[in-house]
């Protein structure tokens, strides 16, 4: 699949993966200033963002995704950093791939296997109709009686766009992603992976619990965790100033 991507900078590359219900524009701020070291190139994950739509979903399809798109750029070896979903398409491109990633940047996801968490947003999304009537404002009014998290609501609606006049749409395939969600959440199988890997969680985030770390070094053999203070899930969005030092930090020593 040829994906969607954005380059910013110059340099040796970094490739940004996003997390499930993002895309690209999510780390727009952030690669501005990663873009002062390195390329950055964002990239939209398959049914996700501006990438093409398919019925599968699966993370070796994402990793396979990514590898083309390296060779496509001809890639020879890249750093690279993924958030959540991102990040587990991050780890399993690292174990297939490792003589093509440098350095790994995983933020707050373990390779384990997720409880389902997500349902009432996917009951909210499937459950709002788009049509020539829609507006911005009936699309958060209807989303808000699933989901009264503001922030999520906001991340969430980043998502509608005007396909056409008085027609909104959404940037990614909600029906695959709904159907593909045990695949998501499910452990990862990896070979031990011996490049160096930086994890970054958040203080406030349950993703990575101290009871994790043992099995994450045990397939990790050059691993590091980071603890981002003042910030949950979306570590990056939340407390961008430590995160960005931490990446920095790990990808330029």
């Amino acid at each position: 699949m040829n994906l969607h991507y954005r380059i910013l900078g110059s340099g040796k590359p970094l490739v940004i993966l996003h997390g499930l219900f993002g895309y690209s524009d999510n780390w727009q701020t952030l690669a501005k200033k990663f873009a002062e070291y390195f390329q950055v190139i964002l990239v939209d994950l398959r049914n996700h963002g501006h990438s093409p739509w398919d019925n599968e979903m699966t993370y070796d399809l994402m990793a396979d995704d990514l590898l083309q798109l390296c060779d496509s750029l001809k890639l020879e070896e890249i750093l690279l950093l993924g958030h959540s979903m991102g990040g587990k398409a991050a780890m399993l491109f690292a174990s297939k791939y490792p003589d093509r990633v440098e350095k790994l940047i995983v933020v707050d996801i373990g390779f384990k296997k997720y409880k389902s968490h997500h349902d009432l947003i996917l009951e909210g999304l499937s459950a709002i109709k788009l049509d020539s009537n829609s507006t911005r404002q009936s699309v958060d009014t209807q989303l808000s009686e699933y989901v009264d998290n503001l922030g999520t609501k906001s991340f969430l609606l980043k998502n509608l766009y005007w396909k056409e006049k008085n027609q909104l749409a959404w940037r990614m395939n909600i029906p695959v992603l709904e159907k593909a969600m045990d695949v998501i959440l499910d452990k990862l199988v990896l070979e031990d992976i011996f490049l160096p890997v930086l994890f970054i969680r958040g203080e406030q985030s349950n993703y990575i619990l101290d009871m994790d770390i043992s099995e994450l070094e045990s397939k990790f053999i050059d691993f590091k965790l980071i603890t981002i203070n003042n910030a949950g899930h979306w570590v990056h969005a939340e407390n961008p100033i430590e995160f960005s030092e931490a990446v920095l930090e790990f990808l330029l020593r």
